[in-house]
């Protein structure tokens, strides 16, 4: 699932946030030393401050004073940094003109305010971008972008690309169509898989995205496309090389200076990013409570039935083949894994290993324990059956890891043996909850249909569908029905 791009100044929200702080600062500062001291004891002050910071907005929203600011000089920063103080201070008067406020405000101290908030806007705005700078040529958080071109264009596009903020993504890698060089290294990345090893490292790596740029002495490479859209990963395509490619949904955009067309499984405005992150906080921070007071009671049965670690953790494949620890309450015996090797098996899933599930596992703990009905009935079987022992997985969502609701993380070796199709499924984050689970989880018993329903989610997400699998799976809860 590809997240559009925020265009215009909010795509620059940090550096309005820190105007509005500078803002204060300097107002503070000149009312310090024009007036006598307790600041903001006059009201009309105060309203005065409000105003000013009303205005800045106004300025960032009229005259877009972020627009390649990363780009600029330390004299056009200046430059720019001046024209924006004379726009807001001239919003400022026209506001106390209208209103028939400019006798009963003191001009040395709007003066103040103006030259001293220059200074501090221009210091702050430099050590800003010298910090994202730095930041942006080290860090390895963001979406990780791997570019396929061939040797001519190479320095070319690694210059454009590295050590950008905001463009939202780190270039993991470099793919040349036209010779092997695997293992050396262009500027400060590393060629990571020539013309025919391509796939497989995308397929078992993590990247978030590919960006495509060929002359036109080189065959398209419209078979590769095709398999980066059938693994769901988002590409970006410069359009003088367009040709039929796979389904999918497209825009256009800039990227590095490239006019480009993106084409990707699903996509999301930064509207909708937002409200689903805020959904995975809330729900987030309420299923961490429920945890924090399930512990009491589940960790002292665990630890009893099973001396060891109350929670489980264990290495999942997250959203494009990220890397996270995931956490559950313990329901297994300690030697868990290594029983999983002999049980291999009896796994009641189609296409084994790539998913791993038995009817009563002997692995999970109290599995000798059996009711009246010869079910089992140990404190394993029971959080598992209650799904009580997934609320920890509320830490990885609220870490950002996982979401509420999306596919369920497959382990590193399930991940390593996942064929091109199945990859799709990891083009969005995990979830503690998805469509697989509302749909019968232990009713399904072929790997290719979990696939299906896991693309379908994707393909047709929207808060609304969020909303109706966070309902069904209640409902699959207290029902009991799928779990096991």
């Amino acid at each position: 699932m590809y997240k559009k791009a925020s265009y215009g100044w909010l795509r620059y929200w940090d550096f309005l946030l820190l105007d509005l702080i500078v803002m204060q600062l300097a107002f503070r500062a000149a009312y310090a030393f024009c007036l006598p001291p307790a600041a903001y004891s006059d009201r009309m002050y105060r309203n005065e401050l409000v105003m000013l910071m009303f205005c800045q907005i106004a300025a960032a929203f009229f005259i877009s004073p972020y627009q390649d600011i990363l780009k600029r000089s330390s004299y056009i920063e200046f430059r720019e940094s001046l024209k924006h103080v004379c726009a807001v201070m001239l919003l400022a008067v026209l506001h106390l003109f209208l209103t028939r406020q400019t006798l009963d405000h003191s001009r040395l101290l709007f003066t103040s305010t103006a030259a001293i908030y220059l200074v501090l806007l221009y210091l702050s705005r430099i050590i800003r971008k010298m910090y994202l700078v730095k930041k942006g040529r080290s860090s390895v958080g963001s979406h990780s972008m791997v570019v396929i071109t061939v040797s001519a264009l190479a320095d070319e596009l690694i210059s454009r690309f590295t050590g950008v903020p905001y463009e939202g993504f780190t270039i993991s890698g470099i793919v040349l169509l036209d010779q092997d060089l695997t293992g050396q290294y262009i500027g400060e990345i590393p060629v990571v898989a020539c013309a025919e090893s391509v796939k497989d490292y995308i397929r078992h790596e993590w990247v978030d995205e590919v960006f495509i740029k060929v002359p036109n002495t080189v065959e398209y490479p419209g078979k590769l496309i095709d398999s980066f859209i059938l693994m769901g990963i988002t590409v970006h395509m410069t359009l003088s090389k367009i040709e039929n490619i796979q389904e999918g949904i497209q825009q256009v955009e800039l990227m590095g200076g490239e006019t480009v067309l993106t084409t990707s499984i699903s996509m999301v405005s930064p509207k909708q990013r937002l409200y689903k992150r805020m959904m995975d906080i809330a729900g987030g921070l309420i299923g961490c409570l429920i945890t924090a007071f399930l512990f009491l009671f589940i960790g002292p049965a665990i630890y009893i039935s099973s001396p060891g670690p109350i929670l489980f953790k264990q290495v999942r494949i997250g959203q494009n083949g990220r890397q996270f620890k995931l956490y559950k309450f313990r329901s297994m015996y300690m030697d868990a894994e290594r029983q999983k090797q002999e049980l291999i098996e009896q796994n009641k899933i189609q296409g084994s290993p790539l998913m791993f599930k038995m009817d009563c596992d002997p692995r999970v703990i109290g599995s000798g324990k059996k009711d009246r009905h010869g079910n089992p009935k140990g404190i394993g079987h029971f959080i598992r059956r209650t799904s009580l022992d997934e609320f920890p997985q509320f830490w990885n969502v609220l870490k950002g890891e996982m979401s509420l609701v999306g596919t369920r993380p497959p382990t590193v070796d399930e991940w390593e043996l996942y064929d091109l199709h199945h990859r799709i499924r990891m083009a969005i984050k995990p979830g503690i909850t998805g469509m697989w689970q509302v749909s019968g989880r232990s009713k399904i018993t072929d790997f290719d249909e979990v696939v299906r329903l896991d693309t379908e989610y994707i393909k047709n997400w929207s808060l609304g569908l969020d909303c109706t699998i966070l309902l069904k799976t209640l409902c699959v809860i207290f029902s009991r029905d799928g779990a096991s």
